[in-house]
């Protein structure tokens, strides 16, 4: 068991803030996006402002009660592994009682934003909630574990957009597409950091399937994602300053995939590339909401 001294001084209320990664931005942001890119493309660039506000307030409930049962499932995991060892679950500096209770105020708290929504979107948020709770055992039984949260995130998509329009349609799934190769593409990258501990524990990663071809298959679902934003902006004719955002995606992106292809493996910072892909995303959320016409 590994006990950090820094998570069992603090308080209660910043081992919560810690479980919920409140103090790690990026991995919320990156829900939320897809979620906006939805609002913004259904509502033609201008949603109605309280649905981005409980699209928003329902991303970070969402992605807190995601955060909390990961860490209660791989609590005895987490501990074996470098960069979460000190997690406030795998640390015992929080009970698993305390997280059982965040878990639920969390889902809660979602629960009571989607009840805002119509039908439609309701029951989308209730479908999502079995991907949400199952990523963490996909992990120990599915070779792609990647895929299950990809599809997670792909809810954020059809929980907006179904949210503005009350129905899906070709676009819906067009977006929804590039939602899931970007996200396989990016948490790839994360799960190369802890490709190692991974493989002691025996926990199943893409970056473990993929093995010596990672770089190769991180590189085609970023073309996929690209190739599929590209096509959305065909058909619903989006202008110039949608293309601008792309371009800055798409060489941000390949710098990364050539990165990962390189040499010095050891030298490579997946947190950094990761953290570089939610910049990526409100470049183009940016590109969306100038580029509809």
């Amino acid at each position: 068991m590994v006990s950090s001294p820094e998570l069992k001084s603090s308080s209660l209320l910043e081992n919560i803030v810690k479980l919920l990664r409140w103090d790690k931005p990026a991995g919320r942001l990156i829900l939320m996006i897809p979620a906006l890119w939805a609002l913004f493309l259904a509502g033609e660039g201008k949603p109605p402002l309280p649905l981005v506000g409980v699209v928003i307030l329902g991303s970070l409930a969402t992605s807190a009660a995601g955060c909390v049962i990961n860490d209660l499932w791989d609590r005895n995991l987490d501990n074996q592994v470098e960069r979460t060892k000190t997690r406030p679950l795998a640390s015992r500096a929080l009970s698993v009682r305390v997280g059982i209770v965040v878990f639920f105020i969390s889902l809660a708290c979602a629960a009571v934003l989607a009840f805002y929504l119509n039908a439609l979107s309701f029951w989308l948020c209730v479908g999502a909630v079995p991907f949400i709770v199952c990523y963490p055992l996909a992990k120990r039984v599915f070779p792609v574990p990647q895929l299950v949260l990809s599809l997670a995130w792909g809810f954020a998509v059809l929980i907006s957009w179904s949210a503005v329009t009350g129905n899906l349609n070709n676009n819906t799934w067009l977006l929804w597409g590039a939602t899931v190769t970007w996200t396989m593409g990016f948490d790839t990258v994360y799960a190369m950091s802890d490709k190692e501990d991974d493989l002691k524990v025996g926990i199943n990663s893409s970056a473990i399937f993929f093995d010596d071809l990672v770089g190769d298959a991180v590189g085609l679902f970023y073309a996929l994602t690209a190739g599929l934003f590209a096509y959305i902006a065909m058909v619903n004719g989006f202008n110039l300053f949608f293309g601008v955002a792309w371009a800055i995606a798409v060489i941000l992106w390949v710098g990364q995939y050539i990165q990962i292809r390189g040499i010095n493996q050891d030298s490579i910072n997946y947190g950094q590339i990761f953290s570089q892909n939610v910049w990526i995303g409100f470049i183009l959320l940016l590109g969306i909401i100038l580029g509809v016409r």
